[in-house]
């Protein structure tokens, strides 16, 4: 299982460290075989000592260059990370992030050789019309992305339940996870989406759900292990 830890505009450099320190403990006392990724603010990058990988939650597609208020790959070169977020719903609704854009950003980072997290998702007056809408709302967010690609994990995450404290019911996951893997027979398939301890196991034990991608509920590490050692 993979489980990934976004914490968005959340923690700072040194709560980001202390909580890598006691995710590492966490680890050593008992080790695990899940991947485990976090992904801190861009001012709280560093070169960590952990078996989790550290991403970053953005990136300009560029080595370096005049991007003012961005990173490139420079920066991020600087602590060997080589994981990256791409296409989360909060940047293409709050940031305006086009799907031409989205495309660019994963084609650059691919030829990169990043890992790639890919967000997809709906917003609620699409999950209103019933899954066909759903599916080809979500097969659109393909366009131009080489599913093929050896190092991508797919993130499923509905709009409408990211922060809500409401999560997809079993039977919306599985339909949804269903159809997503007829076109992605060997890809990772995450869900996101108000993922916390109480629903872990459940949305866990869905077939074709292969990890889940934790926003708020990760920011506290107790919280965020608990998940990782429920399975």
């Amino acid at each position: 299982m993979i489980f990934a830890a976004n914490f968005k505009t959340n923690h700072t450099r040194k709560s980001t460290a202390e909580y890598i320190r006691a995710l590492n403990d966490k680890i050593e006392s008992s080790p695990t075989e899940h991947r485990v990724f976090v992904f801190p603010p861009a001012t709280a990058l560093d070169s960590y000592e952990t078996t989790a990988t550290i991403g970053a939650q953005n990136a300009y597609p560029a080595q370096n260059g005049a991007f003012t208020g961005e990173i490139g790959v420079e920066q991020l070169e600087e602590f060997g990370i080589d994981t990256i977020l791409i296409g989360h719903s909060e940047r293409r609704e709050l940031l305006g992030e086009s799907q031409e854009a989205v495309a660019k950003k994963f084609a650059f980072f691919k030829e990169a050789g990043f890992e790639i997290i890919y967000c997809i998702g709906e917003p609620l007056e699409v999950r209103d019309q019933g899954d066909e809408a759903v599916v080809e709302y979500l097969l659109a967010q393909f366009e131009g992305i080489d599913t093929s690609y050896g190092k991508l994990i797919v993130a499923y995450e509905p709009i409408w339940a990211i922060g809500t404290g409401r999560s997809a019911t079993v039977a919306e996951i599985e339909s949804t996870h269903k159809a997503l893997r007829a076109t992605l027979p060997a890809t990772p398939i995450l869900y996101g989406g108000s993922v916390k301890p109480a629903n872990i196991v459940e949305i866990l034990s869905i077939e074709n759900v292969d990890g889940v991608l934790v926003g708020s509920a990760s920011l506290d590490i107790e919280s965020f292990y608990e998940m990782v050692a429920s399975v």
